[in-house]
């Protein structure tokens, strides 16, 4: 963990500030601790379903359901070169249905993306934004603007330390 990369990352993403000695690394070397443990667990899995699935394409092989390349025995292979065997209903097609099947499945799930899709377009248009009309001014809010005109011109012509105070005393509720 490079300390000096995470506070600059969270400095350019976020504008804050973090010493190295903030407690806020704590948490970072126990999020890394739980994240290796997590991996490892995830690792040992992994390593186990593979052992199971070659062993099953070697009893497979030995059963004769799946064939070798040669008439040597079956050798434990690694479960990332073992291709998956074809469904039997699926030995008895052709290659060329097989493929128009297949071009046919696409085209009907690219024809329902589509329905989908236009289907959101017409059914959930969003509501239009309310129009608001500006009316006119009442005659005692043209009077008030005025007054204020009026006042803003007079404060103006103030000293800096009555402007100031009438600015302040505006401040409060």
């Amino acid at each position: 963990m490079d300390q000096q990369k995470l506070r600059t990352l969270v400095f350019e993403k976020t504008g804050v500030r973090i010493d190295i000695d903030d407690p806020i690394f704590a948490l970072v070397a126990l999020n890394e601790a739980v994240l290796a443990e997590a991996v490892e667990r995830h690792v040992e899995l992994l390593d186990d379903a593979t052992a199971d699935l070659a062993d099953q394409v070697q009893a497979l092989q030995e059963s004769g359901h799946l064939g070798r390349a040669s008439g040597a025995p079956a050798e434990r292979a690694p479960a990332a070169l073992v291709a998956p065997a074809p469904a039997p209903a699926a030995a008895n097609i052709p290659p060329l249905q097989e493929k128009r099947i297949i071009a046919i499945a696409g085209g009907a799930a690219l024809l329902c993306a589509f329905v989908v899709l236009i289907g959101q377009a017409v059914l959930l248009r969003p509501a239009p934004a309310p129009v608001l009309v500006a009316k006119e001014l009442t005659p005692e809010q043209s009077a008030a603007l005025r007054e204020a005109d009026k006042l803003a011109g007079i404060v103006a012509r103030l000293d800096a330390k009555t402007r100031a105070a009438i600015a302040a005393e505006m401040q409060k509720p």
